[in-house]
């Protein structure tokens, strides 16, 4: 959770306290409609009651984060870590349930709106009659590539963390995952354009 360096909240609950007081007058950049930066504000705006205006963008949103024509962003830390880093943003707190090793003095924004956790996540897929020794093969190389300290050391550079999980494993997160945001775009009444 972002916000331009001129925004006059430094932390999440005096961020949710101006956007209260400000319904509706709070721009919140979005990667589209339906995006996980869209969805996670949504998600954010359920769980604290504030009224953010989503502002959805088919390129890059931030050069209007960085010249303040919108106010608040959920993005992925990969994006706009290096802006963050140089202070052009200013980091309110993290979107997972865990605090970032790249933004080690930014907290979580389950530490002010408890429950609240939404993360980006990238996987590997295969089609459905993959034979198992092809998937088996696949899932030792990634875990191989995933042990190797050069490529976990750009990862942490980057802001991302890998994670290896068993193709089992990674169905259920993916069923988990498409249920709960499922749930917010039914209860925001999200329709794509």
């Amino acid at each position: 959770m972002e916000v331009n360096p001129s925004f006059p909240a430094s932390t999440v609950p005096e961020f949710i306290s101006y956007a209260k007081a400000n319904p509706g007058k709070i721009n919140m950049a979005t990667a589209g409609i339906g995006s996980s930066v869209h969805l996670s504000g949504e998600l954010f705006m359920t769980m604290t009651g504030v009224q953010l205006v989503a502002v959805h963008y088919r390129n890059s949103y931030v050069p209007d984060m960085l010249a303040g024509q919108v106010q608040v962003v959920f993005s992925p830390v990969p994006t706009t870590i290096e802006q963050i880093r140089a202070g052009k943003l200013r980091a309110l707190a993290v979107t997972t349930s865990t605090p970032s090793d790249a933004l080690p003095d930014v907290p979580t924004i389950g530490e002010f709106v408890p429950g609240y956790q939404a993360s980006v996540w990238n996987g590997l897929v295969a089609p459905k009659n993959t034979p198992a020794p092809i998937i088996d093969k696949l899932h030792k190389e990634i875990d191989a590539a995933l042990a190797d300290p050069k490529i976990i050391a750009r990862f942490a550079a980057i802001g991302s963390v890998p994670k290896s999980m068993t193709p089992g494993d990674f169905g259920k997160f993916i069923v988990e995952g498409t249920e709960k945001w499922r749930k917010v775009i039914r209860a925001n009444d999200i329709r794509a354009e």
